[in-house]
């Protein structure tokens, strides 16, 4: 994690807004979209949300999401887990996804 800045929540907020939140939620509760509910995403192994359809390699990846690995797989989603069916391009700005992370931190409730 040496090399991710200190991200911005309020700044993250926003790029969540932009670029997330019509395939995305994050409220505890919140419904699936096109792409799953974020909530308590932080600590969740890939391809653990109850109820979302997710592809055999977002359930194969086998990582935990946390900081380090959200860091790279916002850069590249479909270099980090090949398969995945996100059509997100990604953050090619560490500050972007360094917000980003932040947000999610608070915003999904870890």
């Amino acid at each position: 994690m040496g090399d991710i800045p200190e991200g911005d929540a309020a700044k993250g907020a926003k790029v969540f807004k932009q670029r997330c939140a019509q395939c995305h939620t994050t409220e505890e509760g919140g419904k699936h979209k096109t792409g799953p509910n974020l909530f308590g995403l932080i600590g969740r192994k890939t391809g653990q949300m109850p109820k979302f359809a997710y592809t055999a390699a977002n359930k194969n990846k086998g990582i935990t999401w946390g900081p380090d690995t959200l860091f790279e797989y916002l850069e590249n989603p479909k270099k980090y887990i090949p398969g995945t069916k996100m059509v997100f391009a990604g953050l090619k700005k560490k500050q972007e996804r360094a917000d980003l992370i932040a947000y999610l931190k608070e915003a999904t409730g870890k």
